[in-house]
């Protein structure tokens, strides 16, 4: 069903990229030619290779504890300011493994888009794939959606379905996801960039 792209995305042209792991979205957002402004890891990871090889900076705002002694929302702080420092209009969850505080939705409202692999509202959560195989289901997928602070739980702009085969396996199956995923995700950010006026984002 399409999506209405409201006025929020007037504007909008410098895309910040959050990421944690090996940078597999981020490679397909730089190979479509997307104007990332920066990039910003919480960890050490690939990722921030394939920034630097773009000649796209790096911010690395390293998560200090992973306990319940976690400050969730000082490190949001420090997230916003990394963004801000590089006057980023359109954020982008590439895999970002720390879910953040209610000021990055204050500094970023109705601007931080998010992938993950089903077909929301089914299967929320980090073992979305996993959970696609232990329910049995034939068909799961991608989405992307506006982030919230509710975890995915925001409005859908695109989704995709990917059959689930007899023999698949987590890694076979998130594979094929990740496949749409590099695909989708980048023409998702590039409708929301190039939108000139509130307009339709189809899915496709």
């Amino acid at each position: 069903m399409p999506v209405r792209v409201s006025a929020t995305f007037l504007g909008v042209r410098r895309l910040g990229v959050l990421v944690s792991g090996s940078g597999t979205i981020l490679q397909a957002i730089l190979d479509a030619g997307l104007p990332v402004a920066v990039v910003v890891v919480d960890r050490a990871c690939a990722a921030t290779g394939r920034a630097e090889r773009a000649g796209v900076p790096v911010e690395v705002v390293e998560r200090d504890s992973f306990g319940p002694e976690f400050d969730r929302a000082v490190y949001t702080a420090r997230v916003v300011d990394a963004l801000e420092r590089h006057d980023v209009d359109l954020v982008a969850m590439a895999g970002f493994g720390t879910i953040l505080a209610v000021a990055i939705h204050d500094a970023f409202p109705g601007r931080i888009v998010n992938t993950h692999p089903a077909l929301l509202p089914a299967f929320k959560g980090w073992h979305a794939v996993e959970d696609a195989l232990a329910a049995g289901v034939k068909v799961t997928g991608w989405t992307a959606h506006l982030a919230t602070l509710e975890v995915d739980d925001g409005p859908i702009l695109a989704q995709e379905a990917v059959p689930v085969l007899d023999d698949d396996t987590v890694e076979s199956l998130h594979e094929r996801i990740k496949q749409v995923e590099r695909r989708r995700y980048p023409q998702v950010l590039r409708q929301l960039l190039d939108s000139s006026d509130a307009e339709e984002v189809e899915a496709r």
